[in-house]
């Protein structure tokens, strides 16, 4: 299974072992990568990979990994 990366001021980047689906189930051809990055501002022109644009736009975002609230409770 991979793991997904938060970078500070870009993208989110996955690396490891993973398929990326769109909404009616099928999957991205990745042609054998092993990482790639996702974009996160919404500048990109190829959605729903990264194409650097954030940095054009001058997104901002830091995170840093914290503790969820459980869930809600389902009726």
């Amino acid at each position: 299974m991979g793991d997904i990366k938060v970078t500070n001021h870009g993208p989110y980047r996955i690396e490891g072992e993973f398929r990326i689906l769109d909404v009616s189930g099928q999957a991205w051809d990745l042609s054998g990568r092993k990482a790639v990055s996702l974009c996160r501002c919404g500048h990109s022109a190829n959605k729903p990979f990264c194409d650097g644009s954030h940095a054009r736009v001058g997104f901002t975002s830091e995170c840093a990994a914290t503790k969820l609230p459980p869930p809600a409770p389902k009726p």
